[in-house]
């Protein structure tokens, strides 16, 4: 299940594409409006779509102002079909475009081709809640907020966040993190441990809890 935004000024368009994507099984939140989207909480979304015609603001100019603080597919819905107009898009930032009228099954076949990818190029980062992690420079951040991890602590957070939920005990972190031939030994990783979490309550978070005989996992 990915969650994806529609922005669309026509309420008709709206509820089509939640009723298609939700039987799908995705979790869609329609608006009408792009400017009364919060664009510190733009992150959450796997895929959007935008719409390129509404009398707020133009998609594609829209697509321009939030494109440095989003990573994922932004797919722009368009009753043009010049080719210029859709290059046009494609360069202010969106990764394809569907023309309207379109079918049930093109849309959920363009929607599905981009998630997939994603999954598997999920090179440039990935975002859990209000944690993101910006895996080509190696730098987390809440909100907009740098988390100031060491090298070390960096990978014990991608490690478990990357697999959220799944328990590991110190010893496993330590070998998969650091491995077998590394300088030190597992109990190392109850001070990084701590440290992570004195460092993400700084910033108003918490996201690595203790199983307590066992080890950690990412909340």
């Amino acid at each position: 299940m990915a969650t994806i935004l529609a922005v669309d000024d026509e309420e008709d368009m709206l509820v089509l594409i939640e009723n298609i994507l939700k039987k799908n099984g995705h979790c869609v939140h329609a608006v009408k409006n792009p400017l009364s989207l919060d664009e510190n909480n733009l992150r959450k979304y796997d895929l959007i779509l935008l719409d390129v015609m509404m009398p707020s603001i133009d998609g594609m100019a829209f697509c321009k102002k939030i494109r440095s603080k989003v990573d994922c597919p932004i797919l722009f819905l368009t009753a043009k079909s010049i080719e210029a107009d859709i290059v046009e898009g494609l360069l202010s930032g969106g990764d394809d475009y569907i023309t309207k009228p379109f079918g049930v099954q093109e849309l959920l076949a363009r929607v599905e081709a981009h998630l997939r990818r994603e999954q598997r190029e999920k090179h440039a980062g990935f975002n859990l809640g209000s944690i993101r992690f910006d895996l080509s420079s190696k730098t987390v951040f809440v909100a907009e907020e740098k988390v100031p991890l060491t090298k070390s602590e960096y990978r014990i957070c991608v490690l478990l966040a990357k697999r959220k939920g799944q328990v590991f005990s110190k010893e496993q972190i330590y070998e998969q993190t650091f491995g077998y031939e590394s300088a030190g030994d597992a109990s190392a990783v109850s001070e990084h441990i701590k440290n992570i979490r004195a460092k993400f309550q700084r910033v108003g978070e918490n996201p690595i809890a203790t199983v307590w005989g066992i080890g950690y996992k990412w909340n």
